[in-house]
């Protein structure tokens, strides 16, 4: 079981900031068992934003998960996962993304490089090559977009 803490609903930084601070949650939980020990979820909630430097396609959930596999590189038991409440995220047919400690790993082995990828806002193409895209269809609702990070 999970120990759960909600951390905020008012999540509202750029989406590749957004992952990165998720992963030095996880970071401390993983060396200190602080804000708790694990197993934990922190949970979060907002809207971030993305900065358009590229053109490629994605949204800023897909981003925040994205950034945040860069981040957790390596690290067992570690996912991160951001989600639209609507269930889409950008021009796409996502509603977010969920990776892992291994999703760097992966993306590596054929050739895609995390970096370069956030810098073309192409995080759609990278988490679909991973598969890590979260899929749920229109949901009917939009409260707020929902961030998850689970430490086992």
């Amino acid at each position: 079981m999970y120990a759960p803490v909600f951390l905020t609903d008012q999540l509202s930084c750029e989406a590749k900031e957004a992952g990165k601070f998720l992963a030095s949650i996880a970071k401390t939980i993983q060396k200190d068992s602080l804000p708790l020990k694990a197993p934990c979820a922190i949970i979060c909630g907002g809207e971030t934003i993305v900065r358009i430097t590229g053109e490629g396609k994605g949204g800023r959930n897909q981003e925040l998960a994205l950034s945040a596999a860069e981040s957790i590189s390596g690290m067992d038991g570690v996912v991160v996962a951001a989600v639209g409440s609507d269930g889409t995220d950008g021009p796409t047919n996502a509603a977010g993304g969920i990776v892992d400690g291994n999703t760097k790993t992966r993306l590596k082995e054929i050739g895609i490089s995390i970096p370069a990828i956030l810098a073309e806002n192409n995080s759609n193409y990278a988490l679909a090559e991973a598969d890590a895209l979260i899929m749920t269809g229109p949901t009917g609702t939009n409260v707020n977009d929902l961030y998850f990070l689970l430490c086992k």
